[in-house]
């Protein structure tokens, strides 16, 4: 075994939720006469993974720091709800090589997502046994890097025994400030300024390859 610990992202990492938030974002704005046209699921793929306020900032054009707070509180409530009852696409092998990881190592997840969104997604999958810790933003508004320090600090990880596992640039640079090993998972949203970085997985069960 490689590494004890494996710390994940979540969206484009775990799952694929776009059919599911895309329903959300669009009754919100259409609700607060933000958008003219109906977002598509496709339409989020340059967002995922940033934080939801820059998300905002980008589709409506000239919005003010107060609307989008406002904004994002009411899309933040309606996720919380729906995610709980719909969730979203699990990608192929996630849940039995979760559990199979499970058995000898620990895991966990820190996304840049609103506080309640892991929590949803582990309530939807009934996952909470199987990670033993998690952080977002949401819940502290600290950067990716900040949150995978703090994982690492009150779970007493090291390092050379932890490898964080992600699909974006921002992954991978909040891993390396944190000198921690990188696993990209090339089937998710994002890219790597670097199109041969090794390793990467086309699957998510070809992570038991490299942990």
């Amino acid at each position: 075994m490689k590494y004890k610990n494996l710390i994940f992202d979540l969206d484009g990492t775990l799952w694929d939720p776009r059919s599911t938030i895309i329903g959300i974002w669009n009754d919100v704005l259409y609700q607060h006469q933000l958008i003219e046209r109906e977002l598509k699921p496709k339409d989020m793929n340059p967002y995922m993974g940033l934080l939801a306020k820059d998300i905002i900032k980008d589709i409506v054009s000239g919005i003010s720091d107060q609307k989008a707070e406002e904004v994002l509180s009411n899309i933040i409530e309606k996720e919380k709800q729906i995610l709980r009852i719909r969730g979203g696409i699990l990608y192929n092998g996630v849940e039995e090589t979760l559990k199979k990881l499970s058995e000898d190592h620990r895991l966990f997840i820190v996304s840049n997502c609103q506080d309640g969104y892991i929590e949803a997604f582990l309530e939807y999958y009934q996952f909470n046994d199987l990670f033993a810790d998690f952080e977002s933003h949401g819940r502290t508004r600290k950067p990716k890097s900040d949150n995978i320090q703090l994982i690492m600090e009150r779970n007493h990880l090291s390092p050379e025994d932890t490898v964080y596992i992600g699909d974006t640039q921002t992954d991978h640079d909040a891993s390396k400030s944190n000198t921690l090993s990188f696993i990209f998972c090339a089937y998710g949203f994002g890219h790597l300024n670097s199109d041969d970085y090794q390793p990467a997985i086309e699957s998510f069960p070809d992570l038991k390859l490299y942990v």
